[in-house]
């Protein structure tokens, strides 16, 4: 034999002795509360060894999608898809510590979708992971400005984005334009 066919058939043992030493039947993968206390299942119901990561940073738990950029509705299905929304901000610490928490991934130039949106109503800011309208507010200078693309496209959802050096503040954009995102447990 060959040197070449040696290792294909070495690395086909390998293959198969690992492949046959998994389940990937959800139920035989479930990890208890203690060893994933920071962990969010498929629904949201089950914590699993596929979990998502998340981050404690006062009364709620956050992820950072930072790993792919989406649109606002692709951002809001993935979090749906793993039992989260996209995030809502309501006061100056929940902003402060998402802030810090993003800055910390050295992040912080970045743009990253929360679940603010003014869809239903131009102006009228609500939060569609809460349904509730905004209650505290941190725009940009001159945001919300709904501006108007060449393409007649509007900005409606709003996003973080350290427009100007003054840190993560809102700015209102296009939910068609693709970018990272917030998600919340």
């Amino acid at each position: 034999m060959s040197g070449k066919n040696i290792l294909g058939v070495a690395l086909v043992l390998v293959l198969v002795h690992t492949s046959s030493s998994l389940n990937f039947r959800h139920n035989d993968n479930n990890i208890d509360d203690e060893r994933c206390a920071e962990c969010v299942g498929e629904g949201g119901q089950h914590h699993s060894r596929f979990s998502m990561p998340l981050a404690q940073l006062g009364d709620k738990k956050y992820y950072l999608g930072i790993f792919f950029k989406a649109n606002w509705y692709k951002a809001e299905q993935y979090c749906r898809f793993h039992g989260m929304h996209l995030a809502s901000i309501n006061s100056g610490d929940e902003q402060k510590n998402l802030e810090e928490h993003i800055q910390s991934f050295g992040m912080g130039h970045e743009h990253f979708w929360t679940s603010g949106t003014d869809q239903a109503e131009e102006g009228k800011f609500f939060w569609m992971s809460t349904g509730k309208p905004m209650t505290y507010e941190n725009w940009n200078a001159g945001e919300p400005n709904n501006f108007q693309y060449e393409n007649g496209e509007q900005e409606h959802c709003l996003e973080l984005w350290n427009r100007d050096g003054k840190g993560l503040r809102w700015n209102d954009t296009p939910c068609s334009f693709e970018t990272f995102f917030v998600c919340e447990v």
